[in-house]
């Protein structure tokens, strides 16, 4: 039997952003669920402990409100996914795949699992590809290769934001012509920044080819770990 969708009436506990629920059935790690305040607002969370007797979930958007009687908690039966495709590039999402731009959701027959999964590296392509930054240190000493991920860290004062969007500008396939999209995220930035990105992308028409996962600083801090 299948328990997708399984909706309980009722919450034991609350701790923090913890919610518990004894008494449930063939309930995954990982797992997505729903919790459904008084409102009818839905919040998203994932099963962090699973046993015989109770589950504990951590809710992403925080617990706040909730009441132990009348909330209302489903359990998806699979973990958080998100639609892939070409259909989101261009497009803008926060950190747990929601678009944040004003456009619809992501229409597409393809989801996958946000946790990843395992990588087989014998028959993983090599990599080979060299991007060309238009930064020297990088180009020179940290060469980008594509399919590769390249983190930017920095401190106060430094103008890692200028530089950032500077090397998604600029980046190609050195003797190519081939496109390839950008994945960006950006964690805990400021909405300013948030928008200097979207505007500098917009502006030199490189969006489109983009796909931005932007956690702002007052979003719950569970997103940046989703």
């Amino acid at each position: 039997m299948s328990y997708k969708g399984r909706e309980y009436l009722g919450i034991d506990k609350i701790i923090g952003p913890l919610v518990f629920l004894r008494n449930t059935k063939d309930v995954g790690y990982n797992e997505l669920i729903e919790v459904i305040d008084e409102n009818g607002a839905v919040r998203l969370g994932s099963v962090l402990e699973t046993s015989d007797e109770l589950i504990v979930a951590e809710i992403f958007e925080g617990t706040d409100g909730l009441s132990l009687k009348n909330s209302r908690l489903r359990l998806m039966g699979e973990p958080l996914r998100l639609g892939v495709g070409k259909s989101i590039l261009g497009r803008i999402f926060n950190g747990l795949g929601r678009p944040i731009d004003g456009g619809p959701n992501t229409i597409t027959d393809n989801y996958i699992d946000v946790n990843g999964s395992p990588i087989n590296p014998v028959v993983r392509t090599y990599p080979r590809k060299f991007i060309e930054t238009g930064i020297s240190a990088i180009d020179g000493m940290n060469t980008l290769i594509r399919g590769q991920k390249l983190p930017i860290f920095s401190g106060n004062g430094m103008p890692h934001n200028v530089l950032a969007g500077q090397i998604v500008r600029q980046a190609r396939i050195v003797g190519e012509a081939s496109t390839f999209a950008v994945v960006f995220a950006a964690m805990g930035v400021k909405h300013d920044v948030a928008e200097f990105f979207i505007k500098g992308f917009e502006d030199t028409g490189v969006l489109e080819n983009i796909v931005m996962f932007l956690s702002l600083a007052d979003d719950p801090s569970i997103e940046r770990l989703v």
